[in-house]
């Protein structure tokens, strides 16, 4: 039986997190067990703003959902739907 996976979709997701130590590992280790790869990520200390992108077969409000449940994140936008917005 052949099995129809579906394409691989990147999102880019802008998350504002608080300053602590362990908040990366946190924010990295629930995309990895919600099925995501992280392909890019950059780091914005002064405002204490991370831009992640990310590519999986899974819808990214999965991702969102969980992170935002994170004590340490404040907001979470996805920048990928606010550019999409733009362009229509």
């Amino acid at each position: 039986m052949k099995t129809v996976s579906m394409p691989l979709q990147t999102n880019t997701l802008k998350l504002t997190l608080n300053s602590s130590p362990e908040v990366l590992e946190r924010v990295l280790r629930v995309a990895r067990h919600r099925g995501f790869k992280v392909e890019l990520m950059s780091w914005h200390s002064e405002q204490s703003t991370l831009e992640i992108t990310v590519s999986s077969e899974r819808n990214i409000r999965l991702l969102s959902k969980q992170l935002e449940k994170l004590i340490d994140v404040t907001q979470v936008i996805d920048l990928t739907e606010v550019n999409q917005e733009k362009r229509a």
